[in-house]
This record gives C-alpha cells, structure tokens and sequence, in this order.
C-alpha cells in the first residue's frame, strides 16, 4: 500500500490528537492568564496607589495569587501532556522505521553501514521525538504568547508598541540567519555522528581481531580521525551560536530599556498612564522570553528538520525484492529445487552465468568451488535475497517470484559459513524467537543431532546460558553446532548448510553427517570446502567463475580426474582407487 512518506509524522501526531488537545487548551489557559496579570498590576498602580482605592487590594491580590497558581496547574499540565504525546510519536515512528528497515533487501544492507542506521533509528528520531514533543510545544506557545502580548500592547498603546515591533523584525531576521546556518551544520554533523557510530561499532565488534594484530594503534588513530571531524562540526556549531545568540539578547534588553525610556515621556505628557506603562513594561518583558528563545527553537527545529531528511530518505527506500502482486498459494512445500539456465547479476558484476540444476525432494545436492566462485550466491537466489538477472529458480516447479518471501523462507532453514548467535540464552538461539511455541524436546532433539548437547550440559546453566554478543565464550566449532541446531529444530522441507562444519573436527563432523543422512524427507544442499562434507551427496556440482565446470557422483567426478580429483587428492594427500560394483 503506498502513502505519503512526506506525512507519516503527521499521522502519528493525529493518532494523538486528544493528548495534543488537553495540551493546547491548557497552553491557551496559561497565556490568557499571562495576559491577565499585567492588568491587575495596572489597576494596582492607578486604582489602588493612583486613587487611593484601598479595598481593592485584597481582590487584586487574590486574584494576582489565582492567577499564579492556575499558571502552575495549566502549566504543568501542558508540559506533561506534550511530553506524554511527543514520547508516544517517537516510540510509534520508532517502530515503523525500524519495521521499515527490516523490509529492505540485502542489496541496501549491502551498501549501507550498521552506524547510519543505529544513528538514524536511535538519535534522528530523538530530535523529531522532541519537537513532536516539548519543543514542539515551546515553538507554538512563543507564536501564541507573542501574537497575545503584542494585541494587549496595541491596546494600551499603539505608539508605544512601535519600539518593541521595531526590535522584532531585527530579532526575527537574526534568528533566520542562525536557522539557515545551524541547517546545514547538523546535517554534517548527522553525517559524521553515523561515521563515528561506524567505526566504534566496528572496533568493538572486531575487538578480538583488533588486539590480535596488535592493531590498537591504528584504531586509536581512525578514532581520532573521525572523532576530530566530529569535534570540529561541534565548534563549527557553537562558534555559530556564539554570533547570533548573544545578538538576541542584546537587542531584546535594550528594546526593554526603550520601552521604559519613551513610556516615562508619555507618561510625562499624560498620554498614558504609570499603570499602563507597568502593565506595558511587562508585557514588553513577556515577549522577550520567546524572542530569547527563537535562537535555540530555531536550533532544535533545524536538528529535527534535518533528522527527519535523514529518516524520510531512508523510508523512501524501497525493497528491491517484494512478494507479488497475485501469489501463488502453497499450501506444503515437498522440497523439490530447480535452478534453469540462471544467471546474477550484482551492480553490474557478472556472479553466475547460466547455471542449472535438478534436486528432487529428499534428495542432496553437493556444491564446491573456490573462494568467490558463486557457492553463496546460489543460497541467496533460492532465499530470493536477489533476483536472477535471467532464468527462474524453482521449488516444486513453482517460480519462486511468484510465491511470497514469507513462504519461501519459512520452508528453508539455513546454516550460514559466518555464524551469528544472539546475545540471549542458548534455548533462545535454537528455538530463534519461538520459544513458547517450540517445545523443548525438540530443542534437545536438534542439539543432539548437531552433536551439541554434550558441551552445553557442562555449561553453567546448561540451555538457559546466556552466551555473550555474537557467541562469545564459545568457540568456533561449538557455534557452528548451536547454528546446526537452529536449523535442525526449524524442521522445514529444505536444509541448506554453507561450509558449517569447517571448524569441527572431523569426528564431530561425521556424527552431524550421519544423523544429517536419516533426514530422507529433506532436501539438502551442502556447500563445502572438503570432500568430506559431499561425498555421499546424490550429485555434486563444481563451480568456477559463476560457472558449473564440472558435475557428478564422488565416483563419476573421480574417474573424470579434474577439479574434484585434485581437491581430492590435496585434501587426502592419497590416491584414490575406484570402487567397482561385484557383479
């Protein structure tokens, strides 16, 4: 369903709307009150002390207390509520732009680093948060109350008022002047936050390789670097502040000094009176507070204005890979794989050309080749991560395009060559988020098949351990057994494992290989490095250059003495002698 990017704030604010109600009703309390006061104290001054109308004063001053105490209530209440709808539409649009993220294909995680996002999601949507919020608030409330003050000023005296409008437009223009200055800076100071969020999360995350190099240094130093270029934004920033702000306040005092200068002449010459030039003189103060505060709203609107850029760019991304128009409805999926004459294509880089293979359902497909050869790539275009550049990928002579992503991927389950294990316990990483509807007994199952269960019974808390960011305390081979577990217990038609057992030893490996061959009823595919892994596989395809250059049996690939021979031969350090069928 398509929408208006440009309005989704907007429609998280009306989700709202009565908090925003209750707000701007008790905002527009608070400034008729404001409004009222320097009425009293103007007939305090002529009644009370001009006149001599002693039996006013008690009513006056009940009603200067009145008026306090309902600014505090009103006040108080205004400031609650828009927090309360400001936190709300932050947490709701929150929601949405990382549900937003979470929709985009691999392509734009491809080309978009983990910083930028953490910095979009966490600190943009902080600043638009604040001024759906109290800032918000604050903007409204100085455009009310200065509208309100400069009425009651005509109203005393329309002469008068000429030397504070005189001094807005002054006020006014500085202000735009900073806006225009302060826009551009945050938007290089968003840039350069996601650049050092960047490089932090990389060193952290990579700590154990960093310190194995010894490459402390050099990462001290990029730190700098960047967090140098963050520093000079921030100067960059208050030396703008440090122009225009003091500017506002100067002119605003001064305009004050002014209204005190001409309205004693006319007072002088009986054309207002000393009480109208007290409620005036507080009017007048009334109306700096918002004209002090227009550089720094101005601020924190030019922050949010350019975070919501920022976010708005980024929910104008659109998933290259979408489920289509009218899908085909697949009820079960036997776990029959085809793959017709494909070719992929990357930004331009040719990954696969003309690829085609059968897996009939329960059977298993062996894939090597070397590095960068395109043995990932084939995983990624039957997960429908990409799209072919040519051909079709089937499951069950269904075109995978033609399926939803939902149904695609639910029916295969995934070991990856590079393991990711979550921060949560190790129950929670086998089940993956379904621990209430997958039972334990089928975690148990999946982690003794994936030879796992024997080293998590010796841990602390067994399966409610809790294993670090990304499994750390666990070593290689024990990962890769969590991640065969969680694949396991997934039961789906298809099983697809990428270089999995490349950290066990080769006992362990044999025992995962031997519980992986009683699953008659899925369909495997198994990339690989060693022999080991595919020898037993129904067929097994060698690729080189995105190409197949060679396909067969072990036996048939054997006899043929190419690729897969030499690999055989590197890996065994033996020659191999062909087994003949007893007839």
């Amino acid at each position: 369903m398509k929408r208006d990017k440009k309005r989704k704030v907007l429609a998280y604010m009306m989700r709202w709307w009565y908090f925003y109600l209750i707000g701007f009703l008790a905002m527009f309390v608070a400034i008729y009150l404001d409004m009222k006061g320097p009425q009293v104290t103007q007939s305090i001054i002529d009644d009370v002390i001009g006149d001599g109308r002693v039996e006013l004063l008690m009513r006056l001053l009940l009603m200067l207390l009145g008026i306090g105490f309902g600014r505090a209530i009103c006040g108080y209440i205004k400031e609650f509520i828009f927090d309360c709808a400001g936190v709300r539409v932050g947490r709701d649009l929150r929601k949405m732009l990382f549900g937003h993220i979470q929709g985009l294909g691999v392509g734009y995680f491809d080309r978009t680093n983990t910083g930028e996002l953490m910095a979009r999601v966490k600190d943009d949507v902080d600043r638009i948060w604040s001024v759906t919020g109290f800032i918000g608030m604050l903007i409204i409330e100085s455009i009310v109350h200065t509208c309100a003050v400069i009425y009651c000023m005509f109203h005393i005296s329309p002469l008068l008022m000429l030397v504070p409008l005189i001094t807005m437009p002054l006020v006014g223009w500085t202000a735009v002047r900073l806006e225009n200055k302060l826009d551009q800076v945050y938007q290089n100071i968003s840039e350069q936050n996601a650049e050092l969020n960047t490089v932090a999360q990389e060193n952290l995350a990579g700590v154990r390789t960093v310190k194995s190099f010894a490459r402390e240094e050099y990462e001290i130093q990029k730190f700098r670097k960047q967090n140098g270029k963050y520093y000079d934004l921030n100067m960059k920033l208050a030396k703008v502040l440090a122009k225009y702000e003091p500017n506002i306040s100067f002119y605003t005092k001064i305009m004050l000094v002014c209204v005190v200068i001409v309205g004693g002449i006319m007072v002088i010459y009986d054309q207002i009176t000393i009480g109208e030039l007290g409620a005036f003189t507080e009017y007048a103060n009334n109306i700096i507070w918002p004209m002090e505060c227009l550089g720094w709203l101005s601020n924190e609107l030019a922050a949010a204005i350019a975070s919501y850029k920022k976010v708005d760019k980024i929910m104008k991304e659109e998933a290259e890979i979408k489920d289509p128009e009218n899908p085909v409805e697949v009820d079960s999926v036997k776990g029959e794989i085809a793959f017709e004459h494909v070719d992929l294509e990357i930004e331009g880089h040719k990954i696969l050309e003309d690829i085609s293979f059968h897996v009939d359902a329960g059977k298993t497909l062996g894939i090597m080749g070397m590095t960068g050869s395109g043995k990932s790539s084939i995983i990624n275009l039957l997960e429908r991560f990409y799209d072919t550049a040519s051909g079709c990928v089937k499951i069950d002579d269904v075109d995978i395009r033609t399926m939803r992503l939902e149904d695609i991927r639910k029916n295969i389950a995934v070991v990856m060559q590079d393991v990711f294990l979550f921060s949560d316990t190790i129950q929670e990483n086998i089940s993956i988020g379904q621990r209430k509807r997958m039972e334990y007994d089928t975690v148990y199952q999946a982690a003794c098949a994936a030879s796992a269960h024997g080293f998590i019974e010796h841990l602390s808390d067994r399966y409610e351990t809790v294993i670090g960011e990304r499994g750390v305390g666990l070593s290689g081979g024990q990962k890769q057994r969590i991640s065969i577990a969680r694949a396991l217990a997934k039961k789906t038609p298809i099983l697809i494992l990428d270089d999995s057992t490349s950290a066990l030893d080769m006992e362990t490996e044999y025992q995962i290989q031997t519980e992986l061959g009683k699953l008659h009823d899925v369909t495997k595919l198994i990339i690989a490095h060693r022999i080991s892994a595919v020898r037993h596989a129904d067929e097994i395809i060698i690729l080189k250059d995105g190409k197949i250059a060679e396909r067969g049996t072990h036996e048939e690939l054997m006899k043929k003495k190419g690729m897969y021979y030499d690999t055989y031969l590197a890996q065994y350090d033996t020659q191999w002698e062909p087994v003949f069928d007893a007839e």
